[in-house]
């Protein structure tokens, strides 16, 4: 997720998460993963994921398994 720069600090981001993470909740889904990239440029969209509850953890679908670049994050909804 990227906010245009005009934008930044404004909330857009974490509004459009927390609509995610309703619209996977009313579709009955028990898990959000996502995946993104490392280094400065990422920090701001980690923190947010992390401040709204996303741990770290395995590699899902055909995400590469062993590429230092790639972080995957999941929330277990059962848990909101």
């Amino acid at each position: 997720m990227r906010t245009h720069p005009r934008f930044l600090r404004q909330g857009v981001a974490a509004q459009l998460l927390e609509h995610i993470i309703r619209a996977a909740q009313d579709r009955g889904m028990r898990r959000l993963s996502l995946e993104t990239g490392s280094g400065p440029s990422f920090e701001p969209a980690l923190a947010l994921y992390r401040r709204r509850g996303f741990v770290n953890g395995p590699a899902f679908g055909d995400y590469p398994r062993d590429s230092a670049f790639n972080q995957y994050l999941h929330l277990e909804l059962s848990e909101q």
